[in-house]
């Protein structure tokens, strides 16, 4: 945790906070949102420090957890001290397992792009810096990546951002949970300068973009 918050404290002189309310604008919904009968379906999403991630997507309704952890590298690599290198090809990511009869892929992305993170930034996240804090997609199923590469389709095209995404949509190799300590850091560390200021203003702007989505208490990771 040390170089993150390192990190944090020397980029904040430099850019200043991570503005998540200039996040906070409703944008459309996908145009190809393929329903699903499962009972339970599983999204793997990149975008950033994913203490953000899992606070935000565990006060969405119909998901039933969420996992912070990393994506796109190997078993071997799947650590904190070896994904800080930038040289594993991981990236910090959520595994989302939710009730896709209450809350659709589709609908995640939604939220994912326009309250959790900025699409627009090339491997960064605020004042996070490195490959391991992209923007990237890990589809589990060829629906959810038909629906992942139509959804950025549509937003490109009708320039919903002042700048291109740079979303990828990566192949799914597999997701690794992170060490305890990183599991529902935002509900454990609400005081936590970093979370002040880069992850809870995601949170409000969940609740103001998307009141028909929130759920005021989290589903937390420790109480599954």
């Amino acid at each position: 945790m040390n170089r993150r918050l390192a990190l944090f404290s020397a980029l904040l002189l430099l850019s200043g906070p991570a503005a998540a309310a200039d996040l906070d604008k409703p944008i459309p919904a996908p145009k190809a949102d393929p329903s699903s009968s499962a009972a339970t379906e599983v999204a793997v999403l990149a975008g950033g420090c994913f203490w953000g991630q899992q606070g935000v997507f565990e006060h969405v309704k119909g998901v039933k957890k969420v996992v912070a952890g990393y994506a796109g590298g190997s078993a071997a690599t799947a650590n904190y001290p070896m994904v800080t290198t930038e040289t594993t090809g991981h990236a910090e990511s959520v595994q989302i397992t939710f009730d896709p009869r209450q809350v659709s892929f589709g609908t995640l992305l939604r939220i994912y792009f326009s309250v959790a993170h900025d699409p627009t930034q090339l491997d960064r996240q605020g004042p996070d810096r490195g490959p391991s804090y992209r923007s990237a997609i890990f589809p589990t199923s060829a629906a959810q990546a038909a629906t992942a590469r139509a959804y950025i389709a549509q937003l490109g095209a009708a320039h919903i951002f002042p700048a291109p995404i740079v979303t990828k949509v990566e192949a799914f190799k597999g997701f690794y949970p992170a060490e305890d300590y990183h599991q529902d850091y935002l509900v454990r560390n609400p005081d936590a300068p970093y979370i002040r200021i880069n992850d809870l203003p995601k949170i409000a702007a969940l609740k103001q973009v998307w009141p028909q989505y929130w759920r005021p208490d989290p589903v937390l990771l420790a109480s599954n």
